[in-house]
């Protein structure tokens, strides 16, 4: 659940560098052809093919000069953790206040439909940095993190696309890939691994300092994320037991900040009259699949969906709401950087999240359970491409991990690895219609799988008897009725049974392979 530090100087020398090469300078690296050759003799073993791989990354385009003119646009990339779609004021959540966001969202275009590859950290940053599914990576959670990065995951993610077209690549804060993926493997100089205020204070003094070429700077936030201590620590203390995660000390201290009530409120009047009332799916639904059960809700997500009380989920509201606005802050404090230097009208800025937050949702919190809450993220795009600022689409699908890629690729001028499945959302910002898009998405989970299409929402999970939701996301967006066994929906049914299984296949999803259920079945 929460990322480990790699071991590594600031602006210097990686572990990974150092290890290959004996604590020698980028520059004193072999030529490209020579590399080449001994990745081929190294591909036959899979930890082989992994240095050889990082070996092009580093040193290749390592001190690669500027190859076009600074004109070319900036690329500001905001990623916050944790955070669901509709979590901004201007998503219209009436109890958090989010004004930064909203500045964004009124200068560029505010993405309704947008959803992650998978919710759970890793696997959806990995498919952010590569545009690729998790599944590609063998993932199905966070576990996968202490596998080693495949190649290509290393050397042809976001930050070598842009550092061999000739931009300065910058990333700083919560990184969370796989084994042998740092900021400097992917191609990135490494800012700063505080994921808070301090990673604001740094992207700012990045903005603000001379700049002689195109930049990229990823930013990636910790928060709202620090929110998932609170059901953890509930059932901890609960049941007598030591904390998990005992060195989360400064994350349980801003969880402490986000529980406190307004000055001068007492007890009695804070959660009755100032906390957020429970949403209108905060019930269990009757049909819900076993799969939920059975592959998710253990431990602590147990804990708290048969024991907290109404005033406990509302608690929980209002402290994401408040660590909302914390990241909000800090997400100001950058933006604000990039106003005052002049560089705005010139630079994309997209702002993201890795995943969102169940939020109470069925007696839920955290993410990984492919429901709304969690599978659909806040996605805003702004910069000197869009006409009409301050749109909200709510027609196209979106996939943050395939089209994050595509987008910024198209919109910078830089060429995009080949065989991507993404799209480039460009046209839509351009004021457009593409003249075709996607029908579906697929959301991929560590025992699930969802398909979204235009209308209706399928998700098929790998336990259980009753293993299958089909939701008229229409006429139920809470997902509280359960359509799969209904006849009157049956071609519904099979129709997107037939969809997920040619995704599927076509992306060569070996581990749903097994567990999915055939359309006419």
């Amino acid at each position: 659940m929460f990322g480990m530090a790699a071991g590594r100087g600031r602006f210097g020398k990686s572990l990974v560098q150092r290890e290959l090469y004996g604590g020698a300078m980028m520059s004193e690296c072999k030529p490209t052809l020579k590399i080449r050759a001994r990745v081929g003799r190294l591909g036959a073993g899979w930890i082989g093919g992994w240095i050889g791989a990082l070996s092009i990354g580093i040193c290749v385009h390592a001190d690669e000069p500027p190859t076009a003119a600074t004109s070319r646009p900036n690329v500001l990339v905001i990623l916050t953790d944790q955070q669901s779609a509709g979590m901004m004021s201007c998503a219209g959540r009436a109890d958090v206040k989010t004004p930064h966001m909203d500045l964004l969202a009124a200068r560029g275009v505010r993405f309704e439909r947008a959803y992650c590859a998978n919710p759970e950290c890793v696997p959806s940053r990995m498919s952010l940095m590569t545009g690729r599914m998790p599944s590609a990576f063998g993932m199905r959670s966070n576990q996968e993190a202490r596998l080693p990065a495949p190649p290509w995951a290393v050397t042809h993610s976001l930050g070598w696309i842009f550092r061999r077209a000739g931009y300065r690549t910058v990333y700083g804060g919560k990184t969370h890939w796989m084994r042998g993926m740092t900021p400097e493997t992917t191609g990135f100089e490494d800012l700063t691994r505080d994921e808070r205020e301090e990673l604001a204070r740094r992207c700012a003094d990045f903005l603000t300092a001379p700049h002689d070429r195109p930049f990229l700077l990823v930013a990636s936030f910790i928060n709202p994320h620090d929110i998932c201590l609170m059901a953890i620590d509930a059932y901890t203390q609960a049941n007598g037991l030591p904390p998990m995660y005992p060195n989360l000390v400064r994350e349980r201290e801003c969880l402490a900040e986000a529980l406190r009530p307004p000055p001068g409120v007492s007890k009695e009047d804070f959660v009755s009259r100032w906390c957020p009332p429970l949403p209108s799916n905060f019930e269990i639904p009757p049909d819900e699949p076993d799969g939920v059960g059975l592959s998710y809700v253990s431990t602590f997500r147990r804990y708290v969906r048969e024991h907290w009380t109404e005033q406990d989920w509302r608690l929980h509201r209002w402290a994401y709401a408040r660590l909302t606005e914390r990241v909000d802050r800090e997400i100001g404090i950058v933006l604000d950087a990039l106003r005052s230097t002049g560089l705005e009208s010139n630079t994309i800025v997209v702002l993201t999240s890795d995943h969102g937050e169940l939020d109470s949702a069925h007696r839920l919190e955290a993410k990984s359970i492919p429901y709304e809450e969690a599978a659909r993220v806040p996605l805003i795009v702004a910069g000197p491409a869009v006409r009409s600022p301050g749109r909200t689409d709510a027609k196209h699908l979106v996939h943050t991990g395939l089209d994050l890629i595509p987008t910024l690729c198209d919109l910078a001028g830089v060429p995009a690895p080949e065989n991507l499945l993404g799209l480039s959302l460009r046209p839509i910002l351009e004021g457009h219609t593409p003249p075709s898009w996607r029908s579906y998405v697929v959301v991929e989970s560590r025992a699930a799988r969802m398909i979204r299409s235009e209308r209706f929402k399928y998700v098929v999970y790998e336990e259980g008897t009753n293993r299958e939701q089909l939701t008229d996301l229409e006429a139920d967006p809470g997902e509280m009725k359960n359509l799969a066994g209904d006849s009157a929906y049956r071609s519904v049914l099979m129709q997107h049974r037939r969809d997920l299984a040619e995704w599927t296949q076509r992306i060569g999803d070996s581990i749903a392979a097994p567990w999915l259920i055939p359309p006419e079945h």
